[in-house]
């Protein structure tokens, strides 16, 4: 399923602004970086709940949020892109 992580932290501290790098970096290792605090990734169950885990661990509830959009199987109809960073089909082949 296609989910959509979007995450606001608060960098006015040096903890915070770590907090930011260890989000972002967590969100790479599942998905792509569509605009700056907004990642696709494709899941499953599992790895969702993962992800989350592993976010949740990081931020301060207190002063940063994270949301997860859960789009489903049939996503690629329900996602319009238009400008620029266009995107690439995370499930279709990779050449290297």
């Amino acid at each position: 399923m296609l989910v959509l992580i979007t995450y606001d932290v608060n960098t006015e501290t040096s903890e915070g602004r770590k907090r930011l790098r260890q989000v972002a970096k967590q969100c790479t290792n599942y998905g792509q970086r569509v605009q700056n605090s907004v990642f696709e990734c494709v899941l499953d169950a599992a790895k969702c709940r993962e992800v989350q885990y592993k976010l949740e661990q990081i931020v301060d509830k207190e002063k940063d949020s994270l949301r997860f959009y859960f789009l489903g199987n049939n996503y690629k109809n329900k996602v319009v892109h238009i400008g620029a960073k266009k995107s690439f089909d995370v499930e279709g082949t990779l050449i290297f």
